[in-house]
Protein backbone atom coordinates (compact mmCIF):
# COMPACT_ATOMS: atom_id res chain seq x y z
CA UNK A 1 0.00 0.00 0.00
CA UNK A 2 1.16 3.43 -0.83
CA UNK A 3 2.92 5.37 2.24
CA UNK A 4 0.61 8.39 1.21
CA UNK A 5 -2.46 6.33 1.40
CA UNK A 6 -1.25 5.00 4.85
CA UNK A 7 -1.18 8.61 6.15
CA UNK A 8 -4.29 9.53 4.79
CA UNK A 9 -6.40 6.65 6.41
CA UNK A 10 -4.26 7.20 9.83
CA UNK A 11 -5.36 10.61 9.89
CA UNK A 12 -8.67 9.60 9.03
CA UNK A 13 -8.79 7.23 12.02
CA UNK A 14 -7.44 10.63 14.10
CA UNK A 15 -10.12 12.74 12.98
CA UNK A 16 -13.15 9.57 13.54
CA UNK A 17 -11.03 9.68 17.18
CA UNK A 18 -12.13 13.19 17.92
CA UNK A 19 -15.15 12.97 16.07
CA UNK A 20 -16.39 10.52 18.58
CA UNK A 21 -15.00 12.22 21.71
CA UNK A 22 -17.34 15.34 20.40
CA UNK A 23 -20.00 12.78 20.42
CA UNK A 24 -19.44 11.57 23.87
CA UNK A 25 -17.12 8.72 23.70
CA UNK A 26 -14.55 7.93 25.43
CA UNK A 27 -11.65 6.74 23.25
CA UNK A 28 -9.68 3.78 25.12
CA UNK A 29 -7.31 2.22 22.36
CA UNK A 30 -6.30 2.94 18.90
CA UNK A 31 -4.67 -0.09 16.58
CA UNK A 32 -5.55 -2.50 19.07
CA UNK A 33 -3.41 -5.86 16.99
CA UNK A 34 -4.13 -8.92 17.78
CA UNK A 35 -2.55 -11.60 15.33
CA UNK A 36 -5.75 -11.88 13.76
CA UNK A 37 -6.56 -8.49 13.24
CA UNK A 38 -6.75 -5.05 14.56
CA UNK A 39 -9.26 -2.65 15.17
CA UNK A 40 -9.46 1.10 14.74
CA UNK A 41 -10.70 2.65 17.61
CA UNK A 42 -11.86 0.69 20.78
CA UNK A 43 -14.11 3.26 22.96
CA UNK A 44 -17.11 3.78 25.67
CA UNK A 45 -20.02 4.76 24.66
CA UNK A 46 -22.21 5.07 27.86
CA UNK A 47 -21.38 1.85 29.09
CA UNK A 48 -21.23 -0.11 26.08
CA UNK A 49 -18.34 -0.62 24.64
CA UNK A 50 -17.61 -0.06 21.22
CA UNK A 51 -15.68 -1.59 18.99
CA UNK A 52 -15.11 0.80 16.20
CA UNK A 53 -13.73 0.21 12.26
CA UNK A 54 -12.98 3.77 10.56
CA UNK A 55 -12.89 3.95 6.63
CA UNK A 56 -11.82 7.21 5.12
CA UNK A 57 -12.38 8.13 1.66
CA UNK A 58 -11.88 11.19 -0.85
CA UNK A 59 -15.25 10.76 -2.68
CA UNK A 60 -18.17 8.77 -3.99
CA UNK A 61 -16.20 7.74 -7.20
CA UNK A 62 -15.78 4.33 -5.49
CA UNK A 63 -18.92 4.10 -3.24
CA UNK A 64 -19.37 4.71 0.19
CA UNK A 65 -16.51 4.90 2.50
CA UNK A 66 -18.57 2.16 5.04
CA UNK A 67 -19.89 0.22 1.95
CA UNK A 68 -15.65 -1.20 2.05
CA UNK A 69 -16.49 -2.91 5.69
CA UNK A 70 -17.10 -6.24 3.67
CA UNK A 71 -17.95 -9.20 5.44
CA UNK A 72 -14.32 -10.17 5.62
CA UNK A 73 -13.19 -7.17 7.50
CA UNK A 74 -16.41 -7.62 9.99
CA UNK A 75 -14.86 -10.94 10.37
CA UNK A 76 -11.52 -9.56 10.92
CA UNK A 77 -13.04 -7.36 13.64
CA UNK A 78 -14.68 -9.82 15.45
CA UNK A 79 -11.90 -12.01 15.81
CA UNK A 80 -10.11 -9.13 17.02
CA UNK A 81 -12.91 -8.21 19.62
CA UNK A 82 -13.08 -11.42 20.92
CA UNK A 83 -9.48 -11.19 21.63
CA UNK A 84 -9.64 -8.44 23.39
CA UNK A 85 -12.91 -9.47 25.27
CA UNK A 86 -10.51 -12.61 26.90
CA UNK A 87 -7.89 -10.99 27.33
CA UNK A 88 -9.27 -7.82 29.76
CA UNK A 89 -11.56 -10.24 30.86
CA UNK A 90 -14.49 -8.23 29.93
CA UNK A 91 -17.29 -10.88 28.51
CA UNK A 92 -20.27 -9.51 31.12
CA UNK A 93 -19.75 -6.00 29.35
CA UNK A 94 -21.85 -4.86 26.45
CA UNK A 95 -20.53 -4.20 23.31
CA UNK A 96 -21.08 -3.51 19.97
CA UNK A 97 -19.31 -2.88 16.45
CA UNK A 98 -19.56 0.72 15.17
CA UNK A 99 -18.15 2.20 12.14
CA UNK A 100 -17.35 5.79 11.77
CA UNK A 101 -17.03 6.62 7.54
CA UNK A 102 -15.01 9.93 6.91
CA UNK A 103 -15.21 12.14 4.12
CA UNK A 104 -12.46 14.17 3.75
CA UNK A 105 -10.81 16.04 1.06
CA UNK A 106 -9.56 19.53 0.82
CA UNK A 107 -13.06 21.61 1.19
CA UNK A 108 -14.55 19.60 4.01
CA UNK A 109 -14.47 16.75 5.77
CA UNK A 110 -17.56 14.46 6.64
CA UNK A 111 -18.39 11.89 9.30
CA UNK A 112 -21.51 9.74 9.38
CA UNK A 113 -21.48 7.19 12.75
CA UNK A 114 -22.96 3.81 11.70
CA UNK A 115 -23.97 2.84 15.56
CA UNK A 116 -24.60 -1.59 15.57
CA UNK A 117 -23.42 -1.18 11.86
CA UNK A 118 -22.47 -5.22 11.76
CA UNK A 119 -23.15 -8.13 14.29
CA UNK A 120 -20.43 -11.07 15.78
CA UNK A 121 -19.21 -12.50 12.26
CA UNK A 122 -17.15 -15.19 11.32
CA UNK A 123 -15.98 -18.50 13.10
CA UNK A 124 -13.93 -18.87 15.78
CA UNK A 125 -11.58 -21.36 17.51
CA UNK A 126 -9.64 -19.91 20.27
Amino acid sequence: MPKDRILFGKNGETLAAEFLKKQGYKVLYRNYKTKLGEIDIIAEDKDTLCFIEVKTRQSEKFGLPQEAVAWRKQAQVSKAALIFLKEKKLWDKKARFDVVAVLSNDKVVEFDLIKDAFELSGQYTF
